[in-house]
C-alpha cells in the first residue's frame, strides 16, 4: 500500500512512524509511505513560528512520544527551540528521513474514479504527481493568522500579527503596546513586552479568561514546612489527574452525564478560592469567564503562572476581604509570585474601534476593567494579534477544503465515514493536555483501521461514544474542534484494544512484564498498577498491551512515569485529585453497572417471556 503523509510536524511525524512500523506490529504487508513537507526542515509551527523565549506548556512528561523520551534530567518544560530537536532526533531514531520529502508542497489531492488518490507536488522548479492508496492531512498548509476586523487600525504606527514576532526589540523602546488575545500566545506576549523597554502593556479579551497554572498550586496549611528552594518542584497539572474510575472503568451512562463535569467545576473553583481566594484562576483578581462557567466549555491558559503576577498589581487586593477570607489566609499560605515595580500589564476589554487621533475605544463589557480604562487615554504605538490562525485545506476538492466542512462527519474526529483513507491527524486541541501525544493515538488508530480493519477492538466505532470527550462548544466560536484531553485518550486506547483491564495491569506486575531488573533497576510489582491508577493517560499507558505493544513500555511505566506519579503531594495532589474522586465515582460506577445488568436481564426476561407467549398461542 502506498500513503502520502502531508506536513512534518509532530503529527506527521508520528503518523510515518507507524505506517512503517505496521509490517512489524501488525502483520501487514509493508507500507511505502511519503511525506511532503513545504518547509526545508522538521517542526511545522514550532519551527516557523514560535517566538523569543517560547516554551512548551505542556509537560515533557505528557507531550513526548509514547517510546522516545527526553531525558530524565531535562527541565519538565522544555523550550521550542529543544522540542524542534527532540523531533529531529525522533526521526534519526526511526529512520524516518529516507521517507520525507522537503521544499515540497502540495497542490492537490484528487480523488481517483478507482479509489486512489493523486498526489500533486513541486519539487525544484517542477510539478509531480504521486499516485497512493491513502492520505494522512497533518498540516493545513493554508494556515493564515486570523486577524479581526477593527476599525481603524491603520492609523497604528506598528501592526503585525504574533506569527510574526520573533524578537523583544520588535516591541521598541518606551512604545505603548497593545496586545489582543487573552490566550496562553496573548499572555506570553504580554509577559514578553512588559519585560521589555515598553512604557506600557494593555492586554485585550473578549469574554474572559482562565488562567491555570503548569503545576499543581502548592499551598501550605499554617503549621506545616514551608515550601524550600530545594523541594522538587510540584508535579505538572496536565499529569495531575488520576484515570481509575474517572476515564478508565467508567460505565457509558455516568461517562455520558454531567455527573463528572460538575465534580471538576466544584473542585477547580475550591482549589483556586483555597489556595489563592479567588474563582477566577491562578492568582487571577480581573477578566474572569462570565457567571455559570464551566470547565466542560474552556481552554485552560498555562501561560497564566507568567502573566497573573502582572495583572495584579491593580486588581489583588492588600488585605483578605471579609471573615471568610481572613479565616482562609489564616490557614493556608500560597507563595505569591513578586515582580519588579512598575511592570504591569492593564487589562481591558476588545477594542470596539480606534479615533481618528489613534486612540483605542472600547467594548463596554460591563466589567470592572472597562469602568477603569474608559477614563483613561491609549493610543498604542504596536498592535499584536494574537488571535490564532485559520486553517484551510486548499490541496482537496471545492467545499472539502474547509475545515468547517467536516464538523460531525469524522470518525473519532480522524476520517469520514464514507472514506477511511484520508485521516485527519492532529486537528483536535486539547483543554488541558498537548496535541502531540493525541496526534500519536489518532495516528495508530488511523493506520490500525487503514490497514488491519479486523484488529480495531471497538469496531463499528459507533457516534454514540464521541460527545462524551467534545468540549461544550459555543455558536459562533473559532474553535469547534476542543476535547476533553483525558476521556479523549482513553477512548481512542478502548477502539484499539489498548486499555488493558485492572487484573491485566496487575498480572504484568507481578511477572515484571517479562523485564526482570532489566537497565540496572529493581522491578516492585506494586508500581505498574499505581502508576496505571494513579496516572494521567499517558501514551505508554497504552503500549503495554494490543496492536501496538511495545516492551519497553513497562520499563518507561515504572521508572519515569512511576516518579511522576509519586511527586504529588499528598493533600492537594494524592487525596483532591485521586483518592476524592475515586471515593465518588466508584461507588456511583458500581451502582450503575449492578443497575444496568439487572436492567438488561430483565429486558431479555420479558423478551423471553414474550417469545414464549406468541408460541403457546
Amino acid at each position: 500500500m502506498r500513503v502520502a503523509i502531508i506536513g512534518a510536524g509532530p503529527s506527521g511525524l508520528v503518523t510515518l512512524k507507524y505506517l512503517l512500523a505496521a509490517e512489524r506490529s501488525l502483520g501487514t504487508e509493508p507500507v511505502e509511505a511519503r511525506l511532503f513537507e513545504a518547509e526545508s526542515g522538521v517542526g511545522g509551527t514550532f519551527l516557523m513560528r514560535t517566538y523569543d523565549e517560547a516554551e512548551l506548556v505542556s509537560s515533557r512528561q505528557l507531550t513526548c512520544f509514547s517510546d522516545f523520551r527526553c531525558e530524565d534530567d531535562e527541565p519538565d518544560f522544555i523550550s521550542a527551540n529543544r522540542y524542534v530537536q527532540y523531533l529531529n532526533e525522533y526521526c534519526t531514531h526511526f529512520n524516518l528521513w529516507p521517507h520525507m520529502k522537503f521544499s515540497c508542497p502540495v497542490k492537490s489531492v484528487v480523488k481517483q474514479k478507482e479509489g486512489t488518490h493523486a498526489v500533486t507536488y513541486l519539487s525544484r522548479g517542477g510539478q509531480y504527481t504521486w499516485e497512493c492508496d491513502a492520505v494522512a492531512i497533518c498540516s493545513g498548509l493554508h494556515v493564515e493568522p486570523s486577524i479581526p476586523e477593527i476599525k481603524g487600525i491603520e492609523i497604528v504606527p506598528t501592526v503585525f500579527h504574533s506569527s510574526k514576532l520573533k524578537q523583544r526589540d520588535q516591541f521598541g523602546v518606551g512604545k505603548t503596546v497593545l496586545i489582543l488575545g487573552s490566550g496562553e500566545t496573548g499572555a506570553d506576549v504580554s509577559v514578553l513586552a512588559v519585560t521589555s523597554a515598553t512604557k506600557r502593556v494593555v492586554l485585550c479579551h473578549r469574554d474572559g479568561f482562565h488562567l491555570a497554572p503548569k503545576r499543581n498550586p502548592r499551598p501550605r496549611f499554617r503549621f506545616s514546612r514551608y515550601p524550600s528552594p530545594h523541594d522538587r518542584p510540584q508535579v505538572p497539572i496536565d499529569v495531575s489527574r488520576a484515570s481509575l474510575l474517572d476515564t478508565a472503568y467508567v460505565h457509558p451512562w455516568l461517562r455520558n452525564s454531567s455527573i463528572l463535569w460538575t465534580y471538576y467545576d466544584y473542585y477547580v473553583r475550591w482549589i483556586l478560592w483555597t489556595s489563592w481566594g479567588t474563582t477566577h484562576g491562578t492568582d487571577q483578581w480581573i477578566g474572569g469567564k462570565p457567571k455559570g462557567w464551566s470547565t466542560s466549555e474552556i481552554f485552560f491558559n498555562k501561560s497564566g503562572y507568567k502573566l497573573s503576577p502582572y495583572l495584579n498589581s491593580t486588581w489583588r487586593p492588600n488585605e483578605p476581604q471579609g471573615v471568610l477570607q481572613r479565616i482562609r489566609s489564616w490557614i493556608v499560605r500560597t507563595p505569591k509570585i513578586q515582580v519588579s515595580e512598575g511592570q504591569q500589564v492593564d487589562l481591558a476589554p476588545w477594542p470596539e474601534r480606534i479615533d481618528e487621533n489613534g486612540v483605542v475605544i472600547f467594548r463596554d463589557n460591563g466589567r470592572p476593567e472597562y469602568a477603569r480604562m474608559r477614563g483613561e487615554t491609549i493610543k498604542p504605538d504596536v498592535v499584536v494579534f494574537c488571535t490564532g490562525y485559520t486553517y484551510e485545506y486548499p490541496f482537496l476538492e471545492g467545499h472539502k477544503s474547509s475545515p468547517r466542512y467536516y464538523d460531525g462527519k469524522l470518525v473519532r474526529e480522524i476520517w469520514p465515514r464514507d472514506d477511511p483513507s484520508i485521516g485527519f491527524i492532529g486537528f483536535v486541541r486539547p483543554n488541558l493536555g498537548a496535541i502531540p501525544p493525541l496526534a500519536e493515538f489518532q495516528a495508530q488508530l488511523w493506520v490500525l483501521n487503514l490497514l488491519a480493519p479486523e484488529q480495531v477492538a471497538g469496531a463499528p466505532l459507533l457516534p454514540q461514544d464521541e460527545p462524551h470527550y467534545r468540549l461544550v462548544c459555543k455558536k459562533h466560536a473559532r474553535v469547534r474542534y476542543g476535547v476533553d484531553h483525558e476521556s479523549y485518550a482513553y477512548q481512542l486506547a478502548l477502539d484499539m484494544g489498548s486499555a488493558p483491564s485492572f487484573t491485566e495491569v496487575l498480572q504484568l506486575g507481578l511477572s515484571g512484564g517479562g523485564v526482570q531488573n532489566r537497565g540496572g533497576y529493581n522491578v516492585c510489582w506494586w508500581k505498574l498498577p499505581l502508576t496505571w491508577a494513579l496516572g494521567a493517560n499517558f501514551n505508554t499507558k497504552f503500549r503495554l498491551l494490543g496492536p501496538w505493544r511495545w516492551d519497553g513500555a513497562f520499563e518507561i511505566m515504572v521508572t519515569e512515569l512511576w516518579d511522576t506519579v509519586a511527586r504529588r503531594e499528598m493533600f492537594f495532589g494524592h487525596f483532591t485529585v485521586s483518592i476524592v474522586p475515586m471515593l465518588i465515582f466508584g461507588p456511583m460506577s458500581l451502582l450503575v453497572f449492578l443497575y444496568a445488568s439487572l436492567y438488561y436481564t430483565f429486558q431479555e426476561l420479558v423478551s423471553a417471556l414474550r417469545l414464549a407467549v406468541d408460541y403457546l398461542s
